[in-house]
């Protein structure tokens, strides 16, 4: 089927499918439906910026457990303050109808998708399946890859990849404080029986292959 819709429209995927199909890669996506709003990740002070001090929204309260993982659609939305990563990723603020989303592309949105709690928590989890899965370097990163692409990486992009996984290994095993602080992003805890600098190294390599524009454009 990608074959024959190669030559459609490439436009970059609507905000709340970027996160969710991050999610989803990761195996991280609620498949609840229904029920209340959630509250995912999301700086400090946000809503106590623009809130009344008698509001009941000043305070953002963040969920836990499943209700992180709960599809973007669920997300509660506060119209004088959007979702920061929604927002930056072009969802419209609802303040008034919108018939059409505009798309733009800014450095921030890279922030978002490299910096994100939940965006670099989903790139653990992706990469601790695919540590469980082989210990292959070279199969770690197929699965890595069909998880996010659909397809393994071709020769130039596999070299590149694993140089990018094996300078990271390199650098965390040199670090193993911030090889630490790489995995620990998230509610969710890294395996404590895998190796934290490798751990961190392909989740490094899970991040870079999120942020593919194969990955992000529809």
């Amino acid at each position: 089927s990608n074959r024959l819709i190669s030559r459609g429209p490439r436009d970059r995927m609507d905000a709340e499918v970027v996160r969710d199909t991050a999610l989803a890669a990761a195996d991280l996506l609620s498949p609840k439906i229904g029920g209340p709003p959630v509250k995912p990740y999301q700086p400090e002070g946000v809503w106590e910026a623009v809130a009344m001090k008698e509001s009941n929204t000043r305070n953002y309260k963040q969920d836990t457990g499943e209700a992180l993982y709960r599809r973007s659609i669920y997300t509660f939305w506060k119209r004088t303050a959007p979702h920061p990563a929604m927002e930056i990723l072009n969802a419209p603020s609802r303040e008034v109808f919108c018939v059409r989303r505009d798309r733009t592309n800014t450095p921030l949105q890279a922030f978002v998708t490299l910096n994100d709690p939940q965006f670099i928590e989903a790139s653990r989890s992706l990469a601790e399946h695919a540590m469980k899965a082989s210990t292959d370097a070279s199969a770690r990163l197929d699965f890595i890859s069909n998880r996010l692409l659909s397809r393994t990486l071709a020769e130039p992009e596999r070299k590149l990849a694993m140089e990018t996984q094996a300078s990271a290994l390199a650098a965390y095993k040199a670090d193993t404080k911030e090889a630490q602080a790489m995995i620990s992003n998230g509610e969710t805890k890294a395996d404590p029986a895998l190796d934290v600098p490798e751990l961190a190294a392909w989740t490094l390599v899970s991040s870079q292959l999120l942020n593919l524009d194969e990955t992000l454009n529809k």
